[in-house]
């Protein structure tokens, strides 16, 4: 039997994930372990060029000892890996994977049309949960551009909703950040018509 008929046949079999079993899969596998489902993610290449942009953006300004880093697994517990789409993480960390969830000073997750309930439902309480200060969504599909959606941290120890634009996006938490949302939105549209309707 093949690698690739075995590696089927696992995911068809188990139903309840924990980190422990993440061993037993292929080391170059990209997945994402979300409330003990074992997610295979898929992006595209805009997707994969959004992610870009956002590390450069962020990188202009990351405070000193902190890094931008694309597609880094994060530890939360046995039951989430999360695989966020950037995070920001101490570089005494980057040589290391998967890195505590409570090294993460933000986390950003790229919305695609199968993630949407895992990026803003699990994905927000667990984050939450495990004390990431900020937390980011990026809709590329959104009809009035791509909108970046930004969460803090409240005293209750759940996220609060700062701001959601297509605007030029601009914050100073975690750090001074500017993200140019239009100019994203003008690539996006260049690759296919605008999108109505959602």
């Amino acid at each position: 039997m093949t690698a690739a008929l075995k590696l089927r046949s696992l995911l068809d079999e188990k139903q309840d994930w924990t980190v422990d079993d993440l061993a037993s899969l292929p080391k170059d596998l990209r997945y994402e372990l979300i409330d003990g489902r074992l997610i295979l993610p898929c992006p595209t290449g805009f997707h994969q060029i959004l992610g870009v942009e956002l590390v450069l953006a962020l990188r202009s300004h990351c405070p000193p000892g902190y890094e931008p880093v694309p597609d880094m697994s994060l530890s939360v517990d046995q039951g989430n890996e999360p695989r966020p789409d950037v995070v920001v993480i101490p570089e005494r960390a980057l040589l290391r994977s998967p890195v505590p969830i409570d090294n993460a000073l933000l986390a950003v997750e790229i919305i695609s049309p199968s993630s949407r309930a895992r990026d803003m439902t699990a994905k927000v309480r667990d984050y939450a949960a495990a004390g990431v200060q900020s937390y980011w969504t990026l809709n590329p599909a959104a009809a009035d551009g791509v909108v970046l959606t930004e969460f803090r941290l409240g005293e209750h120890g759940a996220y609060d909703v700062v701001t959601s634009t297509s605007k030029l996006f601009t914050t100073e938490v975690p750090y001074s950040v500017i993200v140019d949302l239009p100019a994203l939105t003008r690539r996006r549209d260049r690759l296919s018509p605008p999108i109505s309707g959602r």
